[in-house]
């Protein structure tokens, strides 16, 4: 059976057949280090992978206590797909998958709202790259896209959002930056009533014309969902609305 990308009025299930073993052997490509100025002088350091002819930039930020690394084997497979991606260490993160080069240099550890700089910081590096901006969120960062996406309206194509919540003080945020875009979105969670609901009030706060909603039958919290190591029996079926999704906002 096919995966179909549709409104949020109808729900999307994963009930595709396995697919073929692709790792991250099949999908290696270079990256180059870059490093990034906050707009209060803090420096942000990143990994970009860089498509020949990219159809889009993709910006990915990563889940609380995790680095641009949980990003090392999904960057390369959205290169492979015709897109560039940077990576970024947040100021919030840690080191789950990998060294966080940004918040080593806080000498103490970062809210999630004090992240907002590092991913401005991406935006207004990506808006200069001459193609579509197109923001990727896990967990906290799955949240936070949807802030910095309302303030950048102008200067994104669309976001990726795994594993979104109102994670801060203020449990309406979240759902008033949904509210403010007018770009599609892509939303998913894990497999499971709490993250499922999550998921859909932020969703429910933007018009349905604008909204692809995602619940895998086989899915984990936030990006990891596509990773095969964090999730053996369901990342292959999940990369393929994300890579439908991409097709269309960025073909």
């Amino acid at each position: 059976m096919m995966h179909r990308l549709l409104p949020i009025a109808m729900l999307l299930t994963a009930c595709s057949a396995p697919q073929a073993d692709t790792t991250a052997s099949a999908f290696e490509v270079p990256a180059q280090a870059v490093t990034l100025t906050a707009a209060d002088g803090k420096r942000v350091f990143g990994r970009l992978y860089r498509a020949e002819h990219p159809k889009a930039t993709i910006l990915l930020f990563h889940q609380a206590g995790s680095s641009k690394d949980e990003y090392r084997t999904i960057a390369p497979r959205l290169v492979a797909a015709g897109y560039s991606a940077l990576a970024i260490d947040q100021r919030a993160g840690g080191t789950l998958f990998g060294p966080n080069e940004t918040s080593a240099q806080y000498p103490h550890p970062a809210t999630y709202l004090e992240a907002v700089p590092d991913l401005q910081a991406a935006i207004d590096w990506a808006a200069q790259q001459h193609a579509p901006v197109i923001l990727w969120g896990s967990s906290y960062s799955a949240a936070l896209v949807f802030v910095v996406g309302a303030s950048n309206r102008q200067k994104i194509t669309a976001i990726l959002s795994f594993s979104p919540g109102e994670y801060f003080d203020n449990k309406q945020l979240i759902k008033r930056g949904a509210a403010q875009l007018s770009v599609p979105a892509y939303i998913t969670a894990a497999a499971n009533d709490e993250e499922t609901a999550a998921a859909k009030s932020i969703a429910d706060a933007m018009p349905s014309r604008l909204v692809t909603r995602y619940i895998p039958k086989q899915g984990v919290h936030g990006s990891s969902t596509l990773i095969r190591a964090k999730d053996p029996k369901g990342a292959e079926d999940n990369w393929l609305p994300v890579l439908a999704f991409l097709r269309k906002v960025a073909p």
